[in-house]
């Protein structure tokens, strides 16, 4: 029992030693498939709830980081722009305006719970400024 205690002290001690912070947020690689997934369901999400007549998309991919909570969170920082596409259009893709001006660039931090094996996800915050 003895031992219990010595081993979950010293481990504490060591991952605060190190840096890192059990169960806490961690920097992860941002072509990862489920933060990507989340992204995708966040920015899909915001443009739904904006009242401008135009899609934005994601300029540039801050920074990724994710979470073990009865499932993940995703905490995704991204540079957001406008596009010259309508919401309502059916193009996949649509490019950034060139010009700074039309483009309105603004950062996001999107915070996605995802459950797969429920196949759920939740936009449970979104900072935008």
């Amino acid at each position: 029992m003895m031992w219990k205690v010595v081993f979950t002290v010293l481990a504490a001690v060591l991952a605060v030693g190190l840096g890192t912070m059990v169960g806490g947020l961690r920097d992860m690689d941002a072509n990862n498939a489920g933060a990507m997934n989340a992204l995708n369901f966040a920015v899909l999400k915001h443009n739904r709830a904006s009242n401008d007549v135009y899609r934005n998309e994601v300029a540039q991919v801050v920074r990724v980081q994710s979470q073990i909570v009865s499932g993940v969170k995703y905490v995704i920082t991204v540079k957001m722009a406008k596009t010259n596409c309508r919401k309502e259009s059916s193009n996949e893709h649509c490019p950034i305006h060139t010009d700074p001006i039309l483009a309105k660039p603004y950062t996001c931090v999107f915070t996605v719970w995802s459950q797969p094996w429920l196949n759920s996800l939740q936009v449970t915050k979104e900072e935008c400024n």
